[in-house]
């Protein structure tokens, strides 16, 4: 999303059971929660990755590849290609990033500059242990002057990669809007509605009317709501029925239901609906610290202080779900 990069942060990520599933798909993917049905850690800082971020690939007790975040996380399904692997994670929806991946011919082992990188590891929630070996968890935030050492110790070929990730016209050109993993979805769950023979015809049209914003749910969102919260556009015309809970995770009655839903128009549904902003129940407006000010700021969108308003007692339960399972970087 950002149109002036940032200075980019480094991650560490363990992929030993699905290195090769990741590398081969261009991604990163974690489930949302634990075994437990509880949040993790590691798995939040799927959603603090922003485009241009490096990440260090540790396999086997080595790092063996390098890569850039290409965009922020996206909800997603377990990857089909996991098969078997992962059978106690909870639930099986994640979060992808998309990465471009650079496998290293240096593939250096940390246990063995353990002397060097043992005094610049964080305090908590570091990625190796004092002897050398990963941690077991996911994904780790590494601090900067980590970060460069990796890539001095590695050597030229990941210097190359890291000074073309960062700031060039190319890398630039190659940041994407990685929707396909939600798109997938959605396509899934409209193939579900179109074979169900329990769903009749005319609900199945609602119900697809839904997914797009429109039809009798847009018609019940209006009866609460008459502007878009953030522009105050009125013109219907130009308004979108927006999922607070997105329709591909909702239940068919959740889908229809008015309360569900906010008036808005399109530039600030895609923020929304891909978790750059989100309300506080008091109506406060919330932005992810992955979004782009200056790209916010081009379309509108106001500062951090900006009130949109109140929500029905339903619209706040909703809300509670987005913040939790869509907004880019969960509210403690």
């Amino acid at each position: 999303m950002p149109d002036v990069l940032r200075e980019p942060k480094y991650w560490w990520v363990n992929q030993n059971q699905t290195f090769k599933q990741e590398f081969e798909g261009g991604y990163l993917w974690s489930p949302r929660k634990n075994k437990n049905g509880r949040y993790s850690h590691y798995y939040e800082n799927m959603r603090e990755v922003a485009p241009g971020d490096i990440i260090f690939s540790f396999v086997g007790r080595k790092i063996k590849a390098i890569s850039r975040a290409r965009y922020c996380a996206v909800p997603s399904p377990k990857p089909e290609e996991f098969g078997n692997i992962g059978p106690h994670w909870h639930p099986t929806l994640g979060w992808m990033v998309s990465v471009d991946y650079k496998f290293l011919g240096n593939a250096i082992s940390p246990r063995d500059h353990m002397g060097i990188l043992a005094p610049l590891q964080p305090a908590h929630y570091a990625p190796l242990q004092a002897n050398g070996d990963g941690n077991q968890a996911y994904l780790f935030e590494v601090p900067k002057e980590m970060g460069e050492v990796l890539v001095g110790l590695i050597g030229p070929e990941a210097k190359e990669f890291v000074l073309r990730a960062h700031g060039s016209a190319d890398s630039i050109s190659k940041f994407i809007d990685n929707t396909r993993p939600i798109i997938d979805w959605e396509n899934a769950e409209q193939k579900k509605i179109e074979s169900d023979p329990r769903i009749v015809p005319t609900e199945k049209e609602r119900l697809t009317k839904a997914r797009l914003g429109q039809g009798i749910f847009k018609q019940r969102v209006m009866k609460i709501e008459k502007v878009c919260r953030i522009t105050k556009v009125s013109n219907p015309e130009h308004l979108i029925g927006s999922h607070i809970k997105p329709w591909r995770e909702s239940a068919n009655d959740e889908r229809l239901d008015g309360e569900n839903g906010l008036l808005l128009t399109p530039t600030v549904d895609h923020l929304f609906d891909h978790g750059f902003i989100s309300f506080e129940n008091s109506g406060g407006l919330i932005i992810s610290p992955v979004a782009d000010r200056f790209s916010l700021d081009k379309m509108g969108i106001p500062e951090v202080g900006f009130n949109a308003g109140t929500f029905t007692a339903q619209q706040k339960h909703y809300l509670d779900f987005h913040r939790d399972m869509v907004f880019l970087q969960r509210t403690k």
